[in-house]
């Protein structure tokens, strides 16, 4: 999904409070602006901690109706972004537990401890030559957050790609402040050392989830929630 569908889905004068206060009200549309407004962001945060975009699409659905069913207990104590954040990280967490009960070995995530992930900035430059080598050095990059420690990966993700506070992270995550720092410090020494200087040229543009795939998540969230209220919802 592009910038210009995010504007024209979601306009920035209408905040996050006002769409959930309409979704509260029965306002089913207001819940479409509220995926829409966040898919991208979300998408990244699932993918980065299941390395599979399949099940990071899937988990980023389930996460939703979550959220739908639970909206009303949206107080705004903390952003929107971060309750959707923990809503997505829960499922993600839930869904390597049971594959780990599946495989009968021990986790590389501990439930109780969440990971670190950040993604570069760069420049913008118009050459073609210097957009293939970014491109190819995106992929890089993407497979190289892939090989991070799960504790450090998410930490990145959420304090450099999504930009995120340290308070917010830490919010998120439910760790102290100076464990974000740490993880983000490490996780971005560990890049370091394996993309050297070339890693501050990334274009922030990570697990891009565009147009197909977010009408797609949207659509299909959208057509469960009208499938559980025509059948009478959930018991």
């Amino acid at each position: 999904m592009t910038d210009s569908a995010v504007t024209r889905s979601a306009p920035p004068e209408v905040d996050d409070l006002s769409i959930v206060r309409r979704v509260v009200a029965g306002d089913r549309s207001a819940f479409e602006l509220l995926m829409r407004r966040h898919n991208r962001r979300l998408y990244r945060l699932a993918r980065a901690t299941l390395h599979n975009d399949a099940e990071a699409e899937d988990a980023l659905q389930e996460a939703y109706l979550s959220a739908y069913r639970s909206i009303g207990q949206f107080r705004g104590d903390s952003a929107l972004l971060t309750w959707l954040s923990r809503l997505v990280l829960n499922e993600c967490f839930a869904r390597l537990r049971r594959e780990t009960r599946r495989q009968n070995v021990i986790p590389m995530v501990d439930p109780g401890t969440h990971a670190d992930l950040d993604v570069m900035n760069a420049d913008d430059s118009n050459s073609p030559d210097k957009a293939a080598a970014r491109a190819e050095l995106r992929a890089l990059l993407e497979r190289k957050l892939d090989e991070l420690p799960d504790v450090f990966r998410v930490v990145f993700v959420l304090r450099s790609v999504e930009e995120m506070s340290i308070e917010e992270t830490a919010q998120c995550l439910a760790i102290p402040e100076a464990t974000v720092r740490s993880r983000h410090f490490r996780a971005k020494n560990l890049l370091r050392e394996s993309l050297t200087q070339e890693v501050d040229l990334v274009e922030r543009n990570l697990f891009e989830f565009g147009g197909a795939h977010c009408d797609r998540v949207v659509a299909n969230v959208l057509a469960r929630i009208a499938g559980e209220q025509g059948g009478g919802g959930r018991d």
